[in-house]
């Protein structure tokens, strides 16, 4: 389900279900022994889809440690991203020569609980959902953005150490595409002779999920480079 949203460069996995046994390294161990049996399940799928993704680019299976924030922390060379949901993990990962930075996310397409929304979005966000043609069955555009602005952090904070808070960043949604445009409302970051001012990214709903990702490419002569619908929005600093 995943690779429809990613270019050929990244290398996905994903898992239905329960993590097989000895989903975990010896090293993960530790980081969820005192979590929960929900939490350590997610976690040991998340790795199980990390290893498998990171086999698809010849890598070897090297733990996966979390970071300060709880980011999987990447072996050199290597970028990537984790998500998980009730019944659902996936991880995505790519070379750094290729790829800056990703993000994914996924959701059970339901809307969101009572109050969320105001917390997560914007009001002009909440006012630009789009319609639904007469008769059509309505997608739960609140937790379609909560999950594109998960992703939108993933991709941001292992990017620039800086965190990224929901009303940071306006999404918009093209429903015709399954795009979205994230545009930030902090100081951006530099990339080359440009800087970062936001984000471009990729939407779909199956299964009962809703799945959002960002891939920002590698620079190539101090330019980010197009990457199948996601990638960087940049503007010229020089």
């Amino acid at each position: 389900m995943i690779d429809e949203l990613l270019p050929e460069t990244v290398s996905a996995a994903e898992l239905f279900g329960e993590p097989p046994a000895g989903a975990l390294l010896p090293e993960e161990v530790p980081h969820v022994s005192r979590a929960v049996d929900k939490r350590r399940r997610e976690f040991a799928a998340g790795r199980w889809c990390a290893r498998r993704a990171m086999a698809g680019l010849g890598a070897p299976p090297v733990p996966i440690l979390p970071g300060p924030r709880g980011e999987p922390r990447w072996p050199s060379g290597l970028v990537g991203a984790v998500t998980h949901c009730e019944g659902y993990a996936a991880a995505v990962v790519a070379r750094s020569t290729e790829v800056r930075a990703l993000g994914v996310d996924a959701e059970p397409a339901e809307p969101l609980p009572d109050g969320v929304l105001e917390a997560v979005a914007l009001p002009a966000e909440r006012a630009g959902f789009p319609r639904h043609p007469s008769g059509a069955r309505p997608l739960p555009w609140d937790r379609m953005l909560f999950s594109a602005k998960e992703s939108v952090y993933k991709a941001w904070f292992p990017m620039t150490g800086r965190p990224l808070e929901f009303e940071d960043a306006f999404l918009s949604f093209d429903p015709d595409d399954g795009t979205f445009t994230a545009r930030l409302l902090v100081p951006g970051w530099r990339l080359g002779d440009e800087v970062l001012t936001g984000f471009q990214g990729r939407w779909a709903v199956r299964a009962g999920l809703i799945v959002t990702a960002v891939v920002v490419p590698a620079a190539q002569g101090g330019r980010t480079s197009p990457a199948h619908g996601s990638g960087a929005v940049t503007e010229a600093t020089r």
